[in-house]
């Protein structure tokens, strides 16, 4: 760092960024990083790491094995999560269990009800709007299993017991809760809709509460798919 650099640091407003930005790559976490600075009332000085060399030749020299870095009076603080946690700011730690994906797929699917129903009858609240929130949520929940149908099926094997007896029902789950969830939006063929949801929600919800309240076990919830953070408990007895 230069000596001019030096005296930048110390200046308790201004922020020294070092990022990667080349003419076929940006890092994200850099413009992040600049912009989270400059909220908190920062001036940055942004030096740019523009080859692939002049940023490792950074990352040697600091000792460091990421950018962007960044150095607030004269002191390294890191990289994006380092500069949130320096401001008191959530930073969400590898594996860390988040109701989240729930939330944004509920808030979504409910606000959804709403309108729709107002579009359909021209009342915001009704039977309708609660039919419709549960089918939304139902064929929501099957998209985020839909994408990864053999992720899903292997965490769904730690905890439902019809999926460990039969294998294929694992795989079979999130095409049935969308058949389900799309007939019920349609206010058709309610002889298949009702018996497969009822099926599927009555299994999962024994299901969950032999594992999680008799076995006491801490398992992650498939429900919003394979790769989810949700652990299992009431809201996956929600789900069901």
């Amino acid at each position: 760092m230069t000596e001019a650099t030096l005296a930048a640091t110390h200046d308790e407003k201004t922020a020294v960024l070092y990022q990667m930005v080349m003419p076929d790559h940006v890092c994200p976490y850099g413009l992040k990083t600049k912009h989270l600075l400059e909220s908190r009332g920062y001036t940055v000085e942004d030096h740019h790491l523009k080859t692939r060399q002049e940023n490792d030749d950074f990352k040697f020299k600091h000792g460091v094995k990421t950018t962007p870095q960044t150095f607030l009076g004269g002191e390294r603080i890191g990289g994006h999560d380092a500069v949130r946690e320096h401001f008191g700011l959530k930073v969400r730690k590898e594996g860390e269990t988040t109701y989240q994906p729930i939330i944004a797929i509920f808030g979504m699917t409910a606000a959804m009800a709403v309108v729709a129903a107002w579009a359909a009858t021209g009342n915001w609240v009704s039977v309708l709007t609660f039919e419709w929130f549960i089918a939304f949520s139902m064929c929501a929940l099957a998209i985020q299993k839909l994408q990864d149908v053999q992720q899903f099926s292997t965490m769904f094997l730690n905890y439902d017991l019809l999926a460990r007896r039969w294998v294929p029902y694992g795989s079979i789950y999130p095409f049935a809760e969308g058949l389900a969830g799309v007939l019920m939006i349609a206010g058709v063929l309610n002889w298949v809709s009702i018996p497969v949801a009822l099926f599927i929600g009555g299994i999962g919800a024994v299901s969950v509460i032999k594992v999680v309240y008799v076995d006491k076990r801490e398992l992650k919830c498939a429900c919003v798919g394979g790769s989810s953070n949700v652990p299992l408990g009431f809201v996956s007895l929600t789900e069901n």
